[in-house]
């Protein structure tokens, strides 16, 4: 329905950024997970710190998806996250970001174009992941004006995932 009201307007970057997030209609980014397997942890704490993502168990090696159609922005390894991909949304207003990969999909590259649903890597369990829970560490960044790939506001991706954004944003219009 709101994607269908964007390509009316053709114009998404007027849109404000819940409204424009659930334009695009995220695909789960792990191949063969159903919508409704999908569980809010976006608010858990890890230790002393929010977890601010969704872990999307699945079997080692079970492909990684882009869940829209945009460009990487980075691939880089670090302690917490593993092996990740940094990927901008098509307007750069957003950073999608997944972790914990166990590789790239072959010739992954900075700077590439991603088309929804390309294979980016696969399930693992590099950084801090525990070696025997293999999951995909997923969720969104609001970029600032300074597009900086690394930075940006956590956005709980669960809502735009399951397509239960519209009933949240009614929520927290009547406050409830």
């Amino acid at each position: 329905m709101l994607a269908a009201l964007v390509l009316a307007l053709g114009a998404s970057a007027t849109l404000p950024d819940p409204q424009l997030l659930a334009s695009r209609e995220l695909l789960v980014p792990v191949e063969g997970i159903a919508r409704k397997a999908l569980r809010d942890n976006f608010d858990e704490r890890r230790g002393k710190r929010a977890h601010e993502a969704l872990d999307i168990m699945a079997a080692r090696g079970t492909p990684v998806l882009a869940v829209d159609d945009g460009k990487v922005a980075k691939l880089f390894r670090s302690d917490a996250g593993g092996i990740t991909v940094y990927q901008y949304d098509r307007d750069e207003r957003f950073i999608y970001y997944y972790a914990h990969l166990d590789r790239y999909a072959k010739d992954l590259a900075e700077g590439q174009l991603l088309k929804r649903g390309q294979v980016l890597g696969y399930v693992g369990t590099t950084g801090n992941a525990p070696p025997n829970a293999p999951h995909l560490h997923f969720t969104i960044f609001k970029l600032g004006a300074d597009k900086r790939w690394w930075k940006g506001t956590a956005v709980n991706p669960y809502p735009y995932l399951t397509g239960s954004v519209e009933t949240t944003l009614a929520s927290q219009k009547s406050g409830s």
